[in-house]
């Protein structure tokens, strides 16, 4: 809801919201993200190196739409980014709880390569995006949020995705919630090969 002084240019039709004992109204827009408070909480994090502990390695104990898991592969899987920086953000892991990519067996570094591809495939079927980051950070100090299981992040991306709001507002818009996205790639991951 739009705030401000009734009649002051911009206000439109909003009417000054008042808020006892929170603050002065202003002009603002707000944009609540209440879910991501879970994020900023660590709720979910791995509490410490072992597999029991690892999110990762739970999900893949979930059902696919539960776990947002998008493919499964013999050794490697495809899951949405439950904190994702673009629609359609989705990691490649292994099965396997290891946390460096030197430790994967050639097996897994062949189907974990296969499945980035695919999943570049599947995002170009079902998105059209213009380009993608992809890309892992191993390590806690390399920036890998849950370091003791490696991920690969594929990161669809178009032409003013990074317009003001992530730049100056620090907030990412969303246009489609986790369970139509992974719904949406999990039937183009089918259509390619």
């Amino acid at each position: 809801m739009t705030q401000g002084e009734p009649g002051d240019a911009g206000a439109g039709d909003a009417e000054l919201v008042e808020q006892d004992g929170i603050g002065v109204p202003d002009a603002l827009q707000r944009l609540w993200t209440p879910h991501r408070m879970s994020y900023i909480r660590g709720e979910g994090k791995a509490d410490g190196d072992e597999p029991e502990a690892c999110p990762f390695c739970r999900v893949t104990s979930l059902g696919d739409a539960d776990g947002l898991i998008v493919a499964r592969g013999e050794l490697v899987y495809a899951v949405l980014n439950l904190y994702p920086y673009n629609p359609g953000h989705l990691m490649v892991l292994p099965y396997r709880h290891v946390p460096d990519y030197t430790d994967l067996t050639p097996e897994e570094t062949g189907e974990f390569a296969r499945y980035t591809q695919r999943a570049v495939r599947a995002m170009r079927h079902a998105s059209a995006p213009h380009g993608f980051n992809i890309g892992m950070n191993q390590g806690v100090v390399g920036g890998a949020g849950i370091a003791a299981h490696l991920h690969q992040h594929v990161v669809p991306r178009w032409g003013g995705d990074a317009n003001f709001m992530p730049v100056i507002g620090q907030t990412k818009v969303l246009p489609q919630l986790l369970g139509e996205t992974r719904e949406l790639l999990a039937a183009a991951w089918s259509a390619v090969e």
